[in-house]
């Protein structure tokens, strides 16, 4: 017998402004903020898999690509994962040369609830690119900062 669960989220205090990417506070204190975005589905593809940070770093200490799919403004606030490519999705199909269809590309952004690694899967798929290519991290940069994981500067244009 299945049960069924009626679970909202609960709604943002009143004035507040939702902060997409984790702030580091003085003493090395993360805050996170809930109060913005829709939660995304842990797998997005039957054929691509959902990393967790071990696996993340196995691929960094192994050379393996990594691509930060999330806007300017975001990266710029918060830095990125060392040895990313910042991609933003919106325009991943403009640099479908970076993906090596005999490798694993594992796809970020800030978190469990950005939805902008899955656009970016969506248009890669939809542009050609094999799902077993693919890897998605869901926790992104959210998960990383907040277990205290290093971030270097996004490069600027």
């Amino acid at each position: 017998m299945a049960v069924s669960l009626n679970i909202q989220r609960s709604g943002a205090p009143e004035g507040h402004e939702p902060r997409r990417v984790p702030l580091v506070q003085e003493g090395g204190l993360v805050t996170i903020d809930p109060w913005w975005g829709t939660i995304q589905p842990q797998r997005l593809h039957p054929r691509i898999p959902t990393w967790g940070e071990l696996e993340v770093i196995e691929h960094i200490e192994a050379g393996g690509r990594l691509i930060d799919t999330r806007l300017p403004e975001y990266t710029a606030a918060s830095g990125t994962i060392p040895n990313s490519l910042v991609l933003p999705w919106e325009t991943i199909t403009d640099h479908l040369d970076v993906i090596d269809p005999g490798a694993v590309t594992v796809l970020f952004c800030n978190g469990p609830q950005c939805a902008a690694t899955p656009r970016a899967v969506g248009r890669l798929l939809d542009a050609g690119v094999e799902p077993e290519a693919l890897a998605y991290y869901r926790g992104g940069i959210q998960d990383w900062i907040g277990l205290g994981l290093p971030t270097v500067p996004a490069p600027s244009d």
